[in-house]
């Protein structure tokens, strides 16, 4: 009975050059360790507590909201729980608190710090505050989550987009390759900074906008690599035998001929990734993205460009975005490798 969950010889040989690679190799552990623990982050950063035990009951905060007048509090709005007067009730006897690691979340403005906004590294704010008195670590973790997921769907949008558009021009060529083509010349043609500026200032900023108006550009540098790889392939004897025997265009296309075009696909998804975080940052930077209370790694280089002063804000954004950045391109140097025809 065969394993269909076994990976072929190809992969298997294909996965030892990639580990050979011990540059790209611990850098995809290092990344992927980053990106599980960042979307954990609401447990590592919050200004919510994990675990609360008042007059011999349990609550959980994170899960429910629970009214101040519950701990000891005046007001029956959702508990303030940075409140000195809630912390003293919820320490007092036996009762029990217990934060996150980080006791802040990225949206926590410290009402009660003995520094001025922003305030320098201590050890309340491990990476100090920005000029909202918001923690600059607390902000970096949830950027480095959106940072990623954003580029991860932008990324999938464009592949897909790509693949399909470069399928249908590669496999049959002549005039739909030709129109396409055009049409590509024009589309790209296109000022897209400039199509964000009026776009930013007719809708409200959002993560979806930015994603839709990304979308309709990411997609035409991949397309070109699928076009050439099915032009190349297409009048090949197994999709002559394959077109002979009354297989029809799809099923050659996507299962024939896709495979053997998802060399340039997979080389390139590090470098498409991390194109996606720069063009996110870049456009925070300029204030073209996403609203301002939103944690990313451009707006904190934007408030770093406006305080100089204030030098962790630009030192921790700038050292977060070089670290993902070598890390993606050494995983992408390490695919280039291990997916090399003349290594097979």
């Amino acid at each position: 009975m065969p394993n269909f969950f076994s990976p072929s010889p190809l992969v298997r040989r294909r996965w030892r050059r990639f580990k050979a690679n011990r540059r790209g190799f611990v850098s995809l552990w290092l990344f992927s360790t980053l990106f599980l623990l960042t979307m954990g982050a609401e447990l590592i950063a919050n200004d919510k507590p994990l675990l609360i035990r008042y007059e011999g009951n349990y609550y959980f905060p994170m899960i429910r909201a629970y009214p101040e007048t519950l701990f000891g509090g005046d007001f029956v709005t959702e508990t303030d729980y940075k409140d000195p007067m809630i912390l003293e009730n919820l320490r007092k006897g036996e009762n029990r608190v217990y934060f996150p690691l980080i006791s802040h979340s990225y949206n926590t403005i410290d009402t009660h710090s003995a520094h001025p906004a922003p305030a320098p590294p201590s050890t309340e704010h491990f990476l100090g505050t920005d000029d909202r008195a918001r923690d600059v670590l607390a902000r970096l973790i949830y950027g480095f989550r959106l940072s990623v997921l954003f580029a991860l769907a932008l990324t999938v949008i464009g592949v897909v987009v790509g693949i399909v558009a470069g399928a249908v021009q590669g496999y049959f060529g002549g005039r739909t390759d030709l129109l396409l083509q055009r049409f590509m010349e024009i589309w790209g043609s296109m000022p897209e900074l400039y199509l964000l500026i009026i776009f930013a200032s007719i809708f409200n900023p959002s993560i979806l906008l930015l994603l839709i108006l990304l979308s309709l550009f990411g997609w035409m540098g991949l397309a070109d690599y699928v076009r050439a790889e099915f032009l190349r392939a297409r009048n090949m004897i197994y999709v002559k035998a394959a077109r002979a025997m009354g297989a029809s265009d799809r099923t050659i296309m996507f299962r024939h001929l896709l495979p053997n075009a998802m060399t340039p696909v997979i080389t390139f998804l590090p470098f498409r990734i991390s194109g996606a975080i720069l063009a996110l940052t870049s456009l925070d930077f300029l204030g073209l993205g996403v609203p301002p209370t939103t944690p990313s790694l451009g707006e904190l280089l934007r408030q770093g460009k406006g305080n100089i002063d204030a030098w962790w804000l630009s030192l921790s954004a700038f050292v977060t975005l070089v670290l993902m950045m070598l890390m993606l391109n050494f995983i992408g140097e390490a695919l280039r490798d291990a997916m090399d025809p003349r290594k097979e």
